[in-house]
């Protein structure tokens, strides 16, 4: 409902920053660092997602389609390099399905290493990955999670005898909220279940820290999420204004 007038006909991570939907953007974030292997786990509407990306050339470039006789000829005008060598696997994890359950559906897909990244389709950072991942594997912990500061909307007031002592517009916090990156071991699915209300960020996160097996990156770079429409305008008018931190793939 946050987003309604962009969600209402189509899945949050199809909501465009700039040209390109903000799951692209977070996708190039990984790719940029060379992590190009990708699970995307589906819910609302994710037959457009697939779309999106079974099409991905058409959606992003001119072209001339030839029809008729024969098989369809399509020519592309000036195609662009967007995606280069990415493996996508698109697997369906329930409409109603919290984040938990999510993971736990996924589990007979993730083969080979024993660590993984997760994160969400609605936030964007010029977050260092390799560094992320070293920095876990120095903790040994089954998780690592990615804190930011988060810049409070609105203006703090200290007040002294009746009187305002001190005031301070959009002031940072002085600890870290979960940015929603992650690196986990595959120790975590002992701790989710494919059940529906098994939300990631309550009992399973909790028992981790209960044990000391959750660390946490500070993120000290940018970071911006996607949840209101109002950041949907923030983050497009940086676009165009051309300061895109996040879009570390253009330097």
């Amino acid at each position: 409902m946050r987003m309604n007038e962009e969600t209402e006909f189509r899945p949050k991570p199809l909501v465009k920053i700039g040209h390109l939907p903000v799951l692209v953007h977070v996708m190039k974030t990984y790719a940029h660092w060379g992590y190009k292997d990708f699970i995307l786990c589906l819910g609302y509407r994710g037959e457009m997602i697939k779309d999106y990306f079974l099409n991905f050339d058409e959606h992003n470039n001119d072209f001339t389609l030839k029809m008729g006789a024969g098989p369809k000829r399509i020519s592309y005008v000036n195609k662009k390099k967007i995606i280069n060598d990415w493996q996508i696997t698109f697997a369906d994890t329930g409409l109603g399905t919290n984040t938990g359950g999510r993971l736990a559906r996924v589990k007979n897909l993730l083969a080979g290493e024993e660590d993984f990244f997760l994160t969400y389709a609605d936030g964007v950072a010029d977050i260092n990955l390799p560094d992320v991942y070293r920095y876990h594997k120095s903790k040994k912990t089954i998780g690592t999670l990615c804190g930011v500061d988060y810049v409070n909307p609105f203006g703090i007031i200290e007040p002294k005898a009746g009187l305002v002592a001190d005031f301070q517009e959009n002031p940072r916090s002085a600890g870290h909220i979960n940015g929603g990156f992650y690196v986990f071991n595959k120790a975590i699915f002992k701790y989710v279940v494919p059940d529906e209300d098994c939300v990631l960020e309550k009992g399973p996160l909790q028992a981790l820290s209960k044990k000391s097996q959750l660390g946490i990156y500070a993120h000290r770079g940018f970071w911006h999420c996607m949840d209101h429409m109002k950041h949907v305008e923030e983050l497009n008018a940086m676009y165009h204004s051309g300061h895109r931190p996040w879009m570390m793939w253009e330097t």
